[in-house]
């Protein structure tokens, strides 16, 4: 018999119309996006069906719209696949925070509250300290911690053992790029990213976040969830609190974190919210597992067969 992770999607993978067919077909997502408008005081789902894109971009929107899109696309799989029963959970840096949500940590309310802050504390520093970010394809961990150390960047997403996003100051990431492509990188892809996300650039979020989850219950996870800057699974209420904490400026492990889920038994993955990139990445890592998503009606519909099959 199968096991199934489930995993969520990252900031960026957000577009306008996303989670609309779902409120359109199901209750459950309906009320889901209701709630949101009235925890968060203005219209998430108006902004996330209709847009405009560059509102929906920012991270103070969508951070809160992609988790609410996550979930609804979550609640509907779990409502039509009642013995789903995940063996591990994992996000992708914001999608982290679907995973403690949909794992029982924090309740919608409260992580819809934290993800505001978040977003408005992560613009807010992306605005202080302009920074972005680059895709390395082809060279290996050695070869970029030298990399970094001549640029001036940091190691942000360890993607894949042959994909490495590296975060830091504008000119640095130009010198990175540059150095990566000399350095025989099959890519070296600088980013259309709002700032240097997971690196001590964004050191100003953290003070505003830790206000916000001092006053916020924890509670252990019914599911195993993986922790981003770990690689591994998440510990008691107050290591979870920390390592939160910590993923703002520290090094996403998102390949150790998969083979954490592979560990645990997992042999299906189920990527829940919008657009595919987790699929992409997982099928580098996890070879010969099964890759299903929900981001759509049609998904939907795809998956709960798959999965009942």
């Amino acid at each position: 018999m199968s096991k199934t992770a489930v995993v969520f999607a990252g900031q960026g993978a957000q577009f306008v119309g996303m989670g609309k067919d779902l409120v359109s077909a199901y209750p459950v997502c309906r009320t889901l996006f209701a709630e949101a408008d009235d925890v968060l005081g203005y219209a998430l789902s108006k902004l996330c069906f209709e847009g405009p894109q560059e509102e929906l971009t920012k991270s103070n929107h969508c951070q809160p719209a992609i988790f609410v899109t996550s979930m609804a696309c979550y609640r509907v799989l779990e409502e039509q696949v009642p013995d789903l029963a995940p063996v591990a959970m994992a996000g992708l840096s914001l999608g982290e925070w679907s995973a403690l949500h949909a794992a029982g940590v924090l309740t919608f309310a409260d992580t819809l509250r934290i993800l505001q802050v978040r977003g408005t504390a992560m613009q807010a520093a992306c605005e202080e300290q302009p920074g972005g970010m680059v895709s390395v394809m082809g060279l290996g961990r050695s070869e970029l911690e030298a990399l970094c150390g001549e640029a001036g960047v940091e190691m942000a997403n360890l993607n894949s053992e042959e994909q490495t996003v590296l975060s830091g100051p504008k000119a640095g990431i130009e010198k990175a790029a540059l150095l990566a492509t000399e350095r025989g990188a099959k890519r070296a892809i600088v980013l259309d990213v709002a700032g240097a996300f997971h690196s001590s650039l964004m050191r100003s979020a953290v003070d505003k976040l830790q206000a916000v989850l001092a006053d916020v219950v924890i509670s252990a996870p019914a599911v195993p969830v993986v922790s981003n800057v770990t690689g591994a699974l998440h510990g008691d209420p107050d290591a979870i609190r920390e390592a939160m904490l910590r993923q703002v400026t520290e090094s996403v492990h998102w390949y150790e974190g998969v083979a954490a889920m592979t560990g645990a038994g997992a042999d299906t993955f189920v990527e829940c919210g919008p657009g595919k990139v987790l699929s992409g990445l997982l099928k580098r890592i996890a070879r010969g597992a099964r890759l299903l998503q929900v981001q759509d009606d049609a998904s939907l519909t795809t998956t709960v067969t798959a999965l009942k099959g």
